[in-house]
């Protein structure tokens, strides 16, 4: 099966929610509070974690690896709209209201990840007011991130709109260890350039040529389903 229940210490799951900012300003009695209803469950690379139009009933905090939010198009196309990282919650929108998913959320590597149940979590904010005005920020965090990528989209170049693409991504990447021309870790990004286009609002044709011109600066080299970025920060350069 692609997902899986998983046991995981108490004090993990404790650590992995006190680095969440939903929960980062509880005490620790609350905290176990939250633990109790979080169940551990693992996703293989490429499995469905929720799907779009479907009923929410559970949200969901990633442990470890990333995942891609893709939303279909009306001519099939899936688009890429972001990735997350470890500490990030998704799903918890569709629980208020009864509302369907409003996007599809695909493990890009084998993912490890916290669910709650939205009885649970609806029982949690009437007890701690608080954690609601926290998710009340959240949403209006991610908003202002969509706001500024629709933004670049209308006003920066392509290569600009890329490279802040790239830089997003290479926060939820993987360190290598090995350092790069500019000092900083080398970081893996598992990105397609389809994927990487459709985040940068481009085509996939325009996207190839900019990485083309960063791999002759040095910059990053292009793989099959990743991108090696060697000097991170040479990245803002690109950026206006």
């Amino acid at each position: 099966m692609a997902v899986r229940q998983t046991r995981q210490p108490r004090e993990a799951t404790l650590e992995l929610l006190r680095r969440v900012p939903l929960f980062s300003e509880l005490s620790p009695d609350e905290l176990e509070q939250v633990a109790r209803v979080a169940v551990p469950r693992s996703y293989l690379r490429g499995a469905v974690i929720l799907r779009e139009a479907d009923p929410g009933d559970t949200c969901y905090i990633l442990r470890s690896g990333v995942a891609r939010v893709v939303r279909q198009h009306a001519d099939g196309r899936a688009i890429t709209l972001t990735n997350l990282g470890p500490g990030e919650i998704f799903g918890e929108l569709a629980m208020f209201g009864g509302e369907v998913r409003s996007a599809t959320v695909e493990a890009v590597d084998d993912v490890e990840a916290l669910a709650i149940l939205a009885g649970d979590l609806k029982r949690l904010l009437g007890e701690h007011p608080e954690i609601a005005v926290k998710l009340l920020g959240a949403v209006a965090a991610r908003l202002r991130e969509t706001n500024a990528r629709i933004t670049r989209q209308s006003f920066q170049k392509v290569s600009s709109r890329v490279a802040g693409v790239l830089v997003e991504l290479a926060e939820t990447g993987t360190r290598t260890g090995a350092d790069g021309p500019g000092g900083a870790a080398e970081v893996i990004v598992r990105s397609t350039q389809a994927d990487l286009a459709q985040l940068a609002g481009t085509s996939r044709e325009a996207a190839s040529r900019f990485l083309a011109t960063l791999q002759r600066a040095g910059v990053l080299t292009t793989r099959r389903g990743r991108i090696v970025l060697h000097d991170p920060q040479a990245l803002h350069r690109y950026i206006y």
